[in-house]
This record gives C-alpha cells, sequence and structure tokens, in this order.
C-alpha cells in the first residue's frame, strides 16, 4: 500500500503543481484560498475514488487486458516524467490568468486528478491481490499528503523560492521514470509469458 502511495504521490505531483496553484489563485483573496484549495482537492478525491471502484468494470467493458494497461501506462508515465525533467520553455499550458475563482477546472481535473492518476488507480485496483480496498487507502495517504502541501503553497514558494519548487519536481520526476520503466517491464513480460503459454 505504502509503494502505490508514494507513485499515487509522484503522480499527483504535488510539488509541480505549487507554482501553478499560486499562479490560478493569485487574483482569489488570500483570505479564501485554503477553502479553495481543500475544496478542489475533496472534489478531487472523488473523482478518484469514484475511479477505484469502476475501474476494473471499465476495462473488462473496453476488453483491455492487464499487459496493455502496464505498458500503455508505463509509456503514458515515462512521458509526463520526461516534462517533468525537462519542462516546455513557454511554461505549463495549465498556468493561466484568472479573474473569477476556479472551479473543478484546472486545479481538481487534471492537476490532481489527471489522466495518469485515474489510469494508475484503474491499474491498481485490478492488479494487486489486496484489491480496491488496498488501492483505497493508497489513495487516502496519497492525498493526505498531496493536500498538507498544497494547501501551504504559499508557504512553500517563500521557503523554496521558483528554484526550489523545479528542483524538487525535476527529483520527482527522475523518480515517476523509474516507476514507468518497471511498469512497462511488468507488462512486457507478463505478455510474454501470456504469449508463451498459448
Amino acid at each position: 500500500m505504502l509503494s502505490m502511495a508514494f507513485a499515487l504521490f509522484l503522480l499527483m505531483d504535488p510539488i509541480g503543481n505549487v507554482p501553478i496553484f499560486v499562479s490560478v489563485l493569485k487574483n482569489v483573496d488570500p483570505a479564501r484560498q485554503k477553502k479553495v484549495i481543500l475544496r478542489e482537492l475533496l472534489i478531487a478525491l472523488i473523482i478518484i475514488i469514484l475511479f477505484n471502484f469502476i475501474g476494473s468494470a471499465l476495462l473488462a467493458f473496453l476488453n483491455v487486458t492487464m499487459p496493455t494497461l502496464l505498458v500503455s501506462g508505463g509509456i503514458v508515465l515515462f512521458l509526463i516524467a520526461l516534462k517533468m525533467i525537462f519542462p516546455s520553455k513557454n511554461g505549463t499550458d495549465l498556468e493561466m490568468a484568472h479573474d473569477k475563482e476556479p472551479f473543478i477546472v484546472p486545479l481538481a481535473v487534471p492537476l490532481v486528478a489527471g489522466p495518469a492518476v485515474l489510469a494508475a488507480v484503474m491499474l491498481y485496483s485490478g492488479q494487486h491481490t489486496g484489491g480496491i480496498l488496498t488501492t483505497l487507502g493508497a489513495i487516502i495517504l496519497a492525498w493526505a499528503a498531496s493536500t498538507l502541501i498544497l494547501i501551504s503553497s504559499p508557504f512553500w514558494k517563500k521557503l523554496l523560492g521558483w528554484r526550489g519548487l523545479v528542483a524538487c519536481e525535476k527529483l520527482m520526476g527522475l523518480i515517476l521514470t523509474l516507476i514507468a520503466v518497471q511498469m512497462f517491464l511488468e507488462g512486457a513480460e507478463m505478455f510474454l509469458q501470456h504469449g508463451a503459454s498459448k
């Protein structure tokens, strides 16, 4: 559960999202910013938990096998990790000015409950022997850790500075690269074993 929670925590990328949260909420009353962040994170949690419960049924409906999900998930995670390590010179596409208080987009979705997180939750819920409850525990642990970081976004910005935040995001991207490659290799091995048994 802890290793699963750590992987989900990396995918949620709370440290990398701190500058974006600060930018999106810059026009929101500072006294209300924590309430907005908590609301958006709760919405993200509900969405992630929903995918945890319907993930297996959705995979069965789409007739997607576990090796396929592992390989494709590994590729997606690898691309996300590369973007974390080598960010675009133009900055993130999600960083935008808001005249009004944000709702669901972009803070809850896709910053916290992004495609990679939802795909990983679907994968974990069907892959591990503990099943949905184990994944649920991992989701809550990862979400709680992310919430602690994101709800104190202004503090982290002052403490680490922009360069410190960028350095932390690159480190998390490097770790996520290792997880992505491992996921890809597991999927390839499972596919080869499945093919050899036929």
